[in-house]
């Protein structure tokens, strides 16, 4: 039984590390390409840092000497912060609405919201693309945040969660209180939401952040790159530097990797909160 017990947790660890290598591997690749050289570049496996002496950090000086890169990351502050705000007000007051108020068709609607989020995005292309266009919204960044408000319903789930938990009881006190629901849900309901919108913003902004595909597809102007397409300066044929791209890329990844580490507490309580139900 020892000896089973034993070779099961081997078995385990063993996973365990081969899915850290598989998660790690390819950061650690960019990591050391963007310190190398050119000529190391070549010479040198991906999976090794070039000799100490030969480090170099022009490669990062290169990338935040380029211009469009402030560009970027102005582009990507905007559409992140409108966004934002957005999917916050439509989630909280469409999830109050589902969970407090009984109306017709209420669970036909319920279950629309959620066909949405299981129908693939590519599925929807063509007709999201011409709604986009005769909105007179391409090439603008007014088209991803049309998007990433309207296509992108998980923070309904995760709103609908939080609200569940808050006793019905604390509406009907504010309302014989006096209050409206607009009071009620301004002053009470949505304070009480405070972890679940760290949570969306957090889960949000990691994956605007992230996308190059609604950028490069509706805004490909170059002042309206965002910090992912900014990176295709450094990847087409003629032009390109694998090196500078590695650079780039770990200039990218900081921001979103230290949002995730620091947040990453709210990330699963928001996701598991109301799963259980005492």
């Amino acid at each position: 039984m020892n000896y089973e017990s034993g070779v099961k947790k081997i078995f385990r660890q063993a996973v365990c590390v081969c899915m850290v290598l598989i998660v790690i591997g390819p950061i650690l690749i960019t990591v050391f390409a963007s310190l190398k050289t050119k000529t190391d570049m070549a010479q040198i496996s991906p999976l090794m840092l070039p000799p100490f002496g030969r480090i170099t950090f022009e490669n990062y000086k290169s990338v935040l000497h380029n211009k469009a890169i402030v560009t970027g990351f102005m582009n990507t502050g905007i559409i992140l912060a409108v966004s934002l705000i957005f999917n916050v007000l439509l989630g909280t007051i469409t999830a109050f609405v589902i969970e407090r108020f009984q109306f017709r068709s209420k669970n036909l609607i319920v279950a629309l919201f959620f066909v949405g989020m299981l129908i693939p995005t590519f599925v929807t292309e063509i007709a999201r693309f011409k709604i986009i266009t005769s909105l007179h919204l391409y090439n603008t960044l007014g088209a991803p945040i049309i998007i990433y408000i309207a296509g992108d319903l998980m923070q309904l789930y995760i709103y609908r969660q939080f609200i569940s938990r808050i006793p019905a009881s604390i509406d009907e006190s504010a309302i014989l209180d006096g209050c409206s629901y607009f009071t009620l849900f301004g002053r009470i309901i949505f304070p009480l939401l405070a972890p679940a919108t760290a949570t969306v913003c957090i889960i949000k902004s990691i994956t605007i952040i992230n996308d190059m595909y609604i950028p490069y597809l509706y805004m490909p102007k170059n002042k309206l790159r965002t910090i992912t397409t900014f990176l295709m300066n450094y990847a087409n044929a003629q032009q390109g530097s694998w090196e500078q791209l590695a650079a780039g890329i770990v200039l990218v990844m900081i921001p979103t990797v230290g949002l995730y580490i620091f947040f990453q507490k709210y990330i699963l309580a928001g996701v598991v909160s109301g799963a259980v139900k005492e």
